[in-house]
């Protein structure tokens, strides 16, 4: 019985110890470290800062009839609607839990609108090619051109994007990605990636799965 109860006292410590779910609001960015896909891996390699956690991905909290979705752009799907566990799953794993950030915007003035020109987009392919205006998004493109400020420009700056490894390579991944499509690596074009905007100081973390 003395063991029982010493067991029972000890997995109610551990449950304890799990990060609880944040409150979300529809519109709050949701970033994700990847799972080691050969993109995320690509994509860490090229955007990595002095933090521990590299975010990859960034999807747009959105309720959709009664359930917790996400409005993403995944290079398998394009732009679409996923169920938020099916985004948790897809996260990679910190100690047993999904690296997944939420953060809101500090002014969400405009946030509607915001979701109701994501919800426009759905169904458009996945940018592989990484440039603006092309009728195609990436994940963070999709965010970028959807969140505007009162006057239409967008909230979140683009920069020169760079493809290449911190020690000036380029990775494999992207020489033949780029080969395949018949184009230039768009290396100093302008764009955003989901590390560089999740340091923005328009955003404030809400709360986090790991």
């Amino acid at each position: 019985m003395r063991r029982f109860i010493i067991y029972i006292s000890i997995a109610i410590a551990c449950a304890s110890c799990r990060p609880c779910p944040p409150e979300l609001q529809a519109g709050d960015l949701l970033f994700q470290a990847g799972s080691g896909s050969d993109m995320t891996e690509a994509i860490d390699c090229a955007t990595r800062s002095d933090n521990n956690l590299t975010f990859t991905h960034v999807g747009i909290f959105t309720p959709d009839r009664g359930t917790d979705c996400v409005l993403e752009a995944t290079s398998e799907g394009g732009v679409k609607i996923t169920p938020m566990q099916e985004f948790l799953d897809r996260a990679a794993r910190i100690d047993g839990q999904p690296a997944v950030v939420a953060m809101r915007l500090r002014d969400t003035t405009g946030t509607a609108q915001a979701l109701e020109r994501a919800r426009e987009r759905l169904g458009l392919p996945y940018d592989y090619s990484f440039r603006p205006d092309n009728g195609k998004l990436y994940c963070s493109e999709l965010v970028w051109e959807c969140y505007r400020r009162p006057d239409g420009s967008p909230r979140f700056p683009a920069r020169p994007m760079n493809f290449r490894a911190p020690d000036g390579s380029m990775p494999a991944f992207w020489t033949e990605l780029f080969e395949r499509l018949g184009e230039q690596i768009p290396e100093g074009v302008p764009g955003t990636n989901p590390n560089d905007m999740a340091r923005d100081p328009q955003l404030d973390e809400v709360g986090r799965w790991l």
